[in-house]
């Protein structure tokens, strides 16, 4: 039996593939965003002596991390419909990818924060500097720089998890695939495609982090430190 591949049946559908991509970054980027804002204030909760906020952060964070993605997307698309709340697929898979990569990255963020030595924020106290400039230059700023190539894998992995929010119809890449493969009838080859644009996907996103991280960093890129 030999193995005989159309990918020019496949390839025609070329505008469908593009639109799934586009979703992907989409979905992407505004749940990197809004995880990244959900996991550092959890990771601030963790650490205050108010043991209701650092309980509560801890508790969110465990069971995100320990429950499957999957089943957070069907508990916030369901939860909300039961409720009477009728969102887009769209904006409900953006919601439980934000409360997903947001227990995850607030876990990076916390050992970011307890890198940041002591007598460094003493210094800047003996310095006479705000609040406000204390956590944003002496503490915020330098952990974020310490954690960051650990901060953009996970948000790169975040974009390929988001395949599974083709669960709730939402039109990503992975949904577009599952379409284009039973009008076809070619799954091998339409997946295949699918695969190499995970990958430029992940690769575009990683060039992105690494500019921003030139822009955010330049000490790093002075003294020639990989991002």
């Amino acid at each position: 039996m030999s193995l005989q591949l159309d990918f020019p049946a496949v390839l025609e559908r070329w505008p469908s593939f593009l639109a799934g991509a586009v979703l992907t970054l989409e979905l992407a980027f505004f749940a990197t965003v809004l995880g990244a804002l959900l996991g550092t204030l959890a990771a601030v909760g963790r650490g205050t002596h108010n043991v209701l906020i650092s309980g509560a952060c801890k508790v969110y964070v465990e069971t995100i991390r320990n429950t499957p993605l999957l089943v957070q997307i069907f508990l916030v698309y369901f939860g909300l419909a039961s409720l009477g709340l009728k969102y887009s697929a769209f904006t409900v898979a953006v919601a439980a990818l934000t409360i997903n990569v947001g227990a995850y990255t607030a876990e990076i963020m916390r050992a970011g924060f307890e890198a940041i030595p002591r007598g460094q924020i003493e210094a800047a106290e003996g310095l006479a500097l705000s609040r406000l400039q204390i956590y944003w230059h002496i503490i915020l700023l330098p952990a974020v720089e310490k954690v960051y190539p650990a901060l953009t894998s996970q948000f790169v992995l975040l974009m390929l998890a988001s395949s599974v929010c083709s669960q709730i119809s939402a039109e990503e890449l992975t949904a577009v695939a599952n379409y284009i493969q039973s009008d076809t009838y070619r799954a091998f080859e339409t997946y295949i495609i699918v695969a190499v644009l995970y990958v430029i996907l992940s690769l575009v996103m990683r060039a992105g982090f690494w500019g921003l991280g030139l822009v955010l960093f330049p000490r790093r890129r002075r003294l020639g430190t990989p991002l």
